[in-house]
Parts: structure tokens; C-alpha cells; sequence
């Protein structure tokens, strides 16, 4: 590799990961460009030269996390089997595992999906594509439970869904809320035993 094009792919990380921390703790409204440069040891030029605008980093994270916390953990989990229980407990490990290991990742994209909840734009789009994958995704486990007999029928596989996702995104923003008191790995083990205790049937 040429020494331009590592300096090139280093600055960009560096940029990238000034972003993330940036967005997550202060929000992409709280963030301006200077920030993110300096905090990556670079101009604000560096910003414009790699991205073109504050939107465009932001684009580019959405698409570090779309392949992290849903490409991975879709793979993952249906590579695990062969019920639908077992591949709904592979899931929720992945993301446990996220929780430790990107946990950033996983907070941008629900961060921001609240910090952009009802505006239009490329932002509002990627974040409602990401979600779509991940209902759709839990809504398929869900109905191929119901089908085996493996999981409740008594709720619609919307509100279902819709429960085990919202546990999901209030877990890991509590673990954001009160870090210094929560062990993240326990926290999210206990998402995933109390989801399970929820989802299967009586």
C-alpha cells in the first residue's frame, strides 16, 4: 500500500471515530465540523476534502452500522438453528456482544433515530431503512415460532416485534444513561433472558 493511500485511510478513521464519539455524546446537532477535526487532529478542510459535508460523515457511520448491527447479526443469527427460538437467542447475542464490543455503533443509530425522528431527508431514510430490516427480520423469527409452536400467539407479531425491539434500544440507552453504574454484558444478558421468558409460549 502506497503511504498516500494509508495516510488517506487513516485520516478518514480518525475522522470517522471523532464523529462517532461526537454524535453520541453531544448529538449530531451539538457537533459541528471544527469538532470533528480536531478531535481527529485534523482541519475542518480534511472534513470537506474526505466527506463534503457534516451529513455525508454521518451517512457513513449509518453504513458502518447497518453492517455491524444488522448485516452480522442477521448472518449470525441465521446461521444458528434450527428453531426459531434458537435463532431469536442468536440474535439478541449478537447484540449483547455489541454492547461490548461497538457498543457506539449501536447507540448512534438509536440516538439518531430519535434526534431525526419526523424529519425528511437522507438521514431520516437510512435510519428508517436499518429499522425496517430489523423489524422485518424479528417478525419473520417470529412468525416461523408461532408456526413450530415455539412462541406466544396471543399478540400480534407487530406489537411482538415491536416489544422485544424497544427493549432492545431502552436497554443499551440505559446502559448509555447510567454507565457508571451498569456492568453492560450482565444488562444485556438480562434483555435477552427476560425477552425470551416474554416471547415463548405458555
Amino acid at each position: 500500500m502506497s503511504r498516500k493511500l494509508e495516510q488517506r485511510r487513516s485520516s478518514i478513521r480518525r475522522l470517522l471515530d471523532s464523529a462517532l464519539r461526537r454524535f453520541v455524546s453531544k448529538g449530531y446537532h451539538g457537533t459541528n465540523l471544527e469538532q470533528i477535526a480536531g478531535d481527529a487532529e485534523l482541519s475542518k478542510g480534511a472534513v470537506f476534502f474526505y466527506f463534503g459535508s457534516k451529513e455525508a460523515v454521518l451517512l457513513e457511520l449509518l453504513k458502518r452500522v447497518e453492517a455491524i448491527a444488522v448485516d452480522d447479526a442477521l448472518r449470525e443469527a441465521l446461521a444458528a438453528g434450527p428453531s426459531s427460538a434458537d435463532r431469536l437467542v442468536a440474535f439478541l447475542h449478537h447484540q449483547a456482544k455489541l454492547g461490548v464490543t461497538h457498543r457506539d455503533e449501536v447507540l448512534l443509530l438509536i440516538l439518531m433515530s430519535l434526534e431525526f425522528g419526523g424529519h425528511a431527508g437522507a438521514v431520516s431514510r437510512r435510519i428508517a431503512k436499518i429499522y425496517r430490516r430489523l423489524y422485518a427480520f424479528v417478525e419473520k423469527l417470529i412468525r416461523e415460532g408461532r408456526a413450530a409452536g415455539e412462541l406466544r400467539t396471543d399478540l400480534s407479531v407487530r406489537e411482538l416485534a415491536s416489544i422485544i425491539m424497544a427493549n432492545h434500544d431502552g436497554t443499551f440507552l440505559e446502559w448509555h444513561r447510567r454507565s457508571a453504574a451498569l456492568q453492560g454484558p450482565a444488562l444485556v444478558r438480562a434483555l435477552r433472558e427476560v425477552v425470551l421468558t416474554g416471547v415463548k409460549g405458555r
